[in-house]
């Protein structure tokens, strides 16, 4: 009986092997990569917001920015609300946060949409290469890494949060929890946008204060969650300077179930 040869045996493993030894690359780029925090100030009531909805959709699947690892919030204000549509994510406190911001950089002016990134600079949501310069510029500032994992199966029903003390030196700072919608959207009947559909990326929900960190202080909690609704939701934690604004650190768990 001849004895057939099995050719293509070592090229699969060679296959296996250059695969694994790309997704292992890939984990490290990953991990290399500085976080960065986008936050975007939006309305669906504003007809300028729906290219700027679409480019922080872009940058948050394509990750564009070689040193950075993007992560992104749709935080919707309210104060367009009373010209003929109420957005349905829309919230004050996204409002406050924007006018904070405002203060924070000198001015007395808010206005959608508007990219911040990292807290500490702004950008034309118009002009993406501006957007992309700001990213490299910021991903020069030390971070503080937060690390964040989740349990509970294909539901998750709790997740671990954990900081160990650093050097970047501050004096107190914010630990911000959001869980934010990993998309979205809507039929708007009124207003700028009226009779168009809108897609959103990451929409964030309230911001909840998660605890009150001085330089040096550990951190380690586990947090419960609803897991009833069964929807595709983010966890994205970041530590601000409550002096200057900054982020200091910032982590997201990727979307998940509950």
């Amino acid at each position: 009986m001849p004895v057939r040869t099995n050719y293509l045996l070592p090229f699969s493993l060679c296959l296996l092997a250059a695969l694994a030894g790309t997704g292992a690359r890939a984990a490290d780029m990953r991990a290399a990569r500085t976080p960065v925090l986008l936050e975007l100030f939006t309305s669906e009531g504003c007809s300028s917001c729906p290219p700027a909805d679409t480019l922080l959709r872009e940058l948050d699947q394509t990750q564009p920015a070689p040193s950075a690892e993007l992560i992104v919030l749709s935080e919707h204000v309210d104060y367009w609300n009373r010209l003929g549509w109420t957005d349905p994510y829309s919230s004050a406190a996204f409002s406050k946060r924007q006018q904070a911001y405002a203060e924070r950089f000198g001015s007395e002016d808010v206005y959608t949409p508007q990219l911040i990134i990292d807290g500490a600079k702004v950008a034309p949501p118009a002009n993406r290469a501006a957007v992309l310069n700001a990213i490299e510029q910021e991903v020069s500032s030390p971070k503080i890494p937060i690390q964040v994992t989740a349990s509970g199966g294909e539901m998750v029903n709790r997740f671990h949060i954990g900081i160990a003390p650093s050097s970047v030196r501050f004096k107190t700072a914010t630990l911000y929890m959001d869980i934010a919608l990993r998309k979205a959207q809507s039929h708007v009947a009124d207003g700028e946008n009226a009779g168009r559909v809108l897609e959103h990326t990451s929409v964030a929900g309230p911001l909840e204060k998660i605890a009150h960190l001085r330089s040096g202080q550990s951190f380690e909690k586990e947090i419960k969650v609803d897991a009833s609704s069964g929807a595709e939701k983010r966890v994205i934690l970041f530590l601000q300077d409550d002096s200057t604004g900054h982020i200091l650190g910032v982590a997201e768990l990727p979307a998940s179930k509950f």
